[in-house]
């Protein structure tokens, strides 16, 4: 088994009920959860949402002060036009506009988005990776 992969991503959320209605609104379905945590299935990996407190505890650090910001997770789309859509919906559902979508030097499109507890999510077209029919790099 490769060393080089990744299976779950876990962000630390400050209210785990208001972080799930978020992701729902998005159109996101949860695969599972168990108490305290929601799991999205992302295609052969996971993202959970975990609250902030307990997600220190489990790390090994009760009363840390877990920061966000740092990481960029993104989504690619197959067209400018669908990065648009997503990024609509996601300030409908309450996301805050980091930088709205737009072409970028690297020939794509993209914008930035954050959610509610500040996690950084990039949208963007490649038009340099395909996609296959489920979203994923081909």
């Amino acid at each position: 088994m490769t060393p080089q992969r990744v299976n779950l991503i876990t962000l630390g959320v400050a209210d785990l009920q208001r972080a799930r209605a978020f992701y729902d609104a998005l159109g996101w379905e949860s695969s599972e959860s168990t108490p305290g945590v929601v799991f999205y299935d992302l295609g052969g990996m996971k993202l959970g949402l975990f609250g902030l407190e307990p997600l220190a505890e489990d790390q090994g650090r009760p009363g840390a002060t877990l920061g966000t910001g740092a990481v960029t997770l993104a989504q690619n789309f197959n067209s400018p036009q669908e990065v648009d859509v997503a990024f609509a919906q996601a300030l409908k559902a309450g996301a805050t506009a980091l930088k709205s979508p737009e072409k970028v030097f690297w020939g794509g499109y993209s914008g930035y988005y954050a959610d509610l507890d500040g996690h950084v999510w990039e949208l963007a077209h490649n038009p340099f990776w395909t996609l296959d029919a489920d979203g994923k790099l081909a």
